[in-house]
């Protein structure tokens, strides 16, 4: 054997370095992988429903985990606190992570404030994939799907995420819209957040939301400590929280 250098080895994988350097997995390994994960699903449940419910539940724990290898890595252990930052992180950073390349589109929805769409002409997971005329809109993008939903949630924006095809006119193949609707929690948090910085006074009758006024006197981080503690008790935490 000839040896062309020193590795260094390590004895626990937790001691590798979490290293930038360019990655890749092979195309038809995935390709290969996806599908046995599908195929076995499949033989697990009785309706397509059920399937992508399955799939998304795969796709959040990836979605959960890239987050965490994201945050830690590039980011010193920071995440997004902005709704409009945590989508671009989706759309840019996750997407390249993930695909190699940016989504093709992300749009904000026109008929609900809470709602966006991340949209993509030919998504991998779809790439090859054959639909069966009995399987109707069956969308395996559902994977892609949870693995949105995990990084959303692991960030502090629960929603509820969905695949869709979308017919494109001169196009053979739909594209493959991942619609994304916020949960109610994360739109009132918004809403009180957006006083907060203007120093309006408001009195909301939202369902669990802290009633907030604004005096003369009150200071900026009084103000802040009301927005946070505001939030922590739409995610669970008692509104006595620090």
């Amino acid at each position: 054997m000839i040896g062309v250098g020193k590795i260094k080895q390590y004895s626990n994988v937790l001691d590798k370095p979490l290293s930038k350097g360019k990655q890749e997995v092979s195309l038809s390994a995935f390709a290969f992988l996806f599908s046995e994960l599908v195929q076995y699903n499949q033989t697990q449940v009785d309706n397509i429903a059920e399937l992508e419910r399955r799939l998304e539940d795969a796709g959040y724990a990836v979605g959960a985990r890239v987050l965490e290898l994201l945050c830690h890595r590039d980011k010193g252990n920071r995440r997004e606190t902005r709704l409009l930052g945590i989508l671009s992180f989706v759309h840019s950073t996750v997407w390249k992570v993930l695909f190699g390349k940016v989504a093709d589109s992300l749009e904000k929805g026109t008929e609900h404030e809470d709602e966006y769409m991340i949209s993509e002409k030919e998504l991998l997971v779809n790439r090859f994939i054959s639909i069966p005329k009995d399987m109707g809109t069956f969308n395996c993008g559902a994977f892609v799907a949870g693995i949105v939903r995990g990084v959303l949630d692991g960030a502090g924006f629960p929603a509820v995420v969905t695949a869709h095809f979308v017919p494109v006119d001169g196009q053979q193949r739909p594209r493959t819209t991942i619609l994304i609707k916020f949960a109610e929690e994360v739109t009132d948090y918004l809403f009180v957040l957006h006083y907060v910085r203007s120093d309006v006074p408001i009195l909301s009758s939202y369902s669990n939301l802290v009633v907030f006024f604004p005096v003369q006197g009150t200071t900026k981080r009084s103000k802040v400590r009301l927005m946070y503690v505001t939030r922590l008790s739409h995610f669970g935490f008692p509104s006595g929280s620090p």
